[in-house]
């Protein structure tokens, strides 16, 4: 308990501290290095401390407040932490945590003894320390130092700092996205509110899902029978035509958020998408919810929210709007995990995609209710609540299940983990698929289920169903020409990223503009720009199903293609970070590569989605009108034909 009570408390100062940390005066660090006689560096830090404030030890336990050290991710692996040694008055006493503490006061020196493999022209890193001020807590506090490597194999340098620079490479100048060499007219205007009214089909789809939920169905036939029994019919119809409106707009309002959001950084959404830490949340998130269909516990919102909610209803305008309100609340149980796999799956596309799916799941929440209110004889014509509910309920749990491994792919593609390559994916997708099949057809059951229901007919073919999911998918854990699953393109990794160590359906394009343009000129060849993403999930779609064409193949082969990952986590060179003010004014911290693309494609082409496909000239002149997700094999053909006409004129 004691050691528990610690953990709470650091979770707390790391929480609740950090702007008050931009107001404390803290501690001043200068780095330098040495070498020992056995031709090791010894990485010296110095810290000077001010009056009143303390800096925690690195012997302490992991569980108390302690100053760690790490290495930037392009070097760590060179990099072999061979002893700490500390240096100042060391205190055995901390009167802020009543525990055996060690900590410094005034000065405190450090000196890592590494060990490093090569020839290594910098280290980068930070020292992370907790301190205490009197008052306040600071920290866990990062302080990045840079040192380089001098003649004599020692380093020099101090605290980091990015350098203020133009970045001039990253703007263009010779892109004129207004004046185009040869304007074809394909444009990405159709696509995008093509891809917003598809979206909003799967988000009506998973609203009907959410419908036949035990948290939603049983209500259906009780909040009519409220409107219609105790007025007359047109009055009953119109309360309950409003109560289904205010269910959509309660549902669409959840958007909100993210339009004010993007008004303030356009590449929110990007970030949000491809977040590993974000990834791992909804990774971890969309496990819960599927032990809470599988029975286990319920999630439920504080009873006094439901019940707060629940005492403003009434048959007034405002009362029906908290009626609405209040399943919204109560059936956030069922609806949660639905809800929660739309807002997940759609966060990379903006806001306007965003909301379209919510305007479906809210619209397909609603419907019901004003329909049955208009016409209440069909209210005998459905099914009674029973343990075919249960049934819904468990399987919606195996494909929240399917949908937790496709978050964590995410955050593996990202960070370049390497754990969750195509083969795997697919092979953990066989195995979920094999489970539902087993319980729909009765081989076994959840021992949380109130009922056991009858294996129906509707029921074995649901089975079957899955049982043909994971046959189909069979394929893709060879290395064979069968391994492309046009089915499911998007949602496994790349082909390229295969536990094989030669996959044959892989070909890896060149993933630097630069690189690109001195082969284009050296070729005489045109540039295709594929600004894409690991997580990705119409990018691959495009890969897999689109650039195979034959037509498509034969004309991307007279292209320098060169596919830049907006989400890569890697950190740049150093000497290519920077802080970069942007043609808008705003300065940004250019740190991954990533951070460079991503970039690249907003300063250039005035877009923060992918994919996005842009045709240059060697010498960066705009062929035609850049386009993006375009799933029409012929339609895409026809822009590329146009791209090489201009590039001929």
């Amino acid at each position: 308990m004691k050691h528990l009570f610690y953990s709470f408390i650091l979770l707390f100062l790391f929480a609740s501290t950090q702007c008050a940390n931009a107001q404390t005066a803290k501690p001043v660090w200068k780095f330098s290095s040495s070498k020992d006689n056995t031709g090791n560096i010894v990485l010296n830090i110095q810290a000077t401390i001010p009056n009143g404030t303390i800096i925690y030890s690195n012997t302490n336990k992991t569980d108390l407040p302690l100053t760690t050290f790490d290495f930037d991710s392009s070097i760590a692996n060179k990099i072999t932490i061979v002893s700490t040694n500390e240096k100042g008055e060391l205190k055995k006493k901390d009167a802020q945590l009543d525990a055996q503490v060690n900590y410094f006061e005034k000065t405190l020196g450090i000196d890592l003894t590494l060990q490093i493999k090569g020839d290594l022209p910098y280290i980068k890193g930070h020292v992370n320390y907790m301190a205490f001020d009197g008052k306040e807590f600071i920290g866990p506090e990062p302080v990045e130092f840079y040192l380089k490597k001098q003649t004599d194999g020692t380093y020099t340098g101090g605290e980091f700092q990015l350098t203020q620079a133009k970045g001039d490479e990253l703007l263009l100048s010779t892109v004129d996205l207004n004046n185009p060499i040869n304007n074809c007219g394909i444009g990405k205007t159709t696509e995008t509110h093509t891809g917003l009214f598809t979206i909003f089909i799967l988000g009506f789809l998973g609203g009907l899902l959410a419908l036949i939920t035990p948290c939603v169905f049983p209500m259906i036939p009780l909040t009519v029978s409220f409107f219609t029994k105790k007025t007359d019919k047109s009055t009953g119809v119109r309360h309950a035509v409003l109560y289904g409106l205010f269910i959509f707009l309660i549902y669409i309002s959840l958007s909100i958020p993210f339009h004010i959001a993007g008004g303030v950084n356009k590449e929110i959404y990007n970030n949000i998408s491809t977040n590993i830490y974000l990834n791992l949340t909804f990774f971890i998130v969309f496990v819960v919810f599927a032990i809470s269909f599988f029975g286990y516990f319920e999630i439920v919102l504080p009873a006094s929210v439901v019940n707060k909610t629940d005492s403003k209803s009434s048959k007034s305008f405002i009362g029906i709007f908290f009626m609405a309100l209040t399943l919204a609340i109560v059936s956030f149980s069922c609806t949660g995990p639905i809800l929660g796999s739309l807002l997940a799956s759609t966060a990379s596309g903006g806001a306007w995609p965003l909301t379209a799916g919510l305007a479906g799941f809210g619209f397909a929440l609603g419907l019901p209710f004003a329909l049955f209110a208009m016409f209440p004889q069909w209210l005998s014509s459905l099914p009674r609540s029973g343990g075919w509910l249960d049934t819904v309920k468990v399987t919606l749990g195996f494909i929240e299940l399917a949908l937790a491994i496709k978050f964590f792919s995410n955050a593996d593609l990202v960070a370049h983990w390497g754990i969750l390559k195509r083969e795997i994916f697919f092979a953990i997708w066989i195995i979920i698929s094999l489970f539902s099949f087993a319980y729909l057809i009765g081989w076994f059951s959840f021992k949380k289920q109130y009922t056991k229901p009858a294996i129906t007919f509707g029921r074995r073919i649901a089975a079957f169903i899955f049982l043909a999911f994971a046959l189909y998918l069979l394929p893709g854990l060879t290395n064979t020409k069968y391994a492309r699953l046009s089915l499911v393109s998007g949602f496994p990794p790349s082909t390229c990223y295969s536990i094989y160590s030669q996959p044959v359906n892989c070909d890896e394009p060149l993933k630097d503009y630069f690189e690109a343009v001195k082969l284009a000129k050296a070729e005489n060849k045109p540039i295709m720009i594929d600004f894409t993403g690991y997580a990705c999930v119409n990018c691959r779609k495009m890969e897999e199903n689109v650039w195979p064409n034959q037509k498509v193949k034969e004309l991307m082969d007279n292209y320098i293609l060169v596919s830049l990952y907006v989400d890569d986590k890697r950190s740049l060179p150093i000497d290519q970070q920077l802080l970069y003010k942007t043609k808008d004014g705003i300065k940004k911290k250019i740190i991954t590569v990533g951070d460079k693309w991503a970039t690249f494609e907003s300063e250039n082409f005035n877009a923060v989605s992918q994919p996005l496909y842009v045709l240059l000239s060697p010498d960066g002149k705009l062929l035609n009108p850049p386009v993006g997700y375009t799933p029409d094999a012929d339609e895409y053909a026809e822009w590329l034909k146009c791209g090489l006409e201009a590039f001929k004129k």
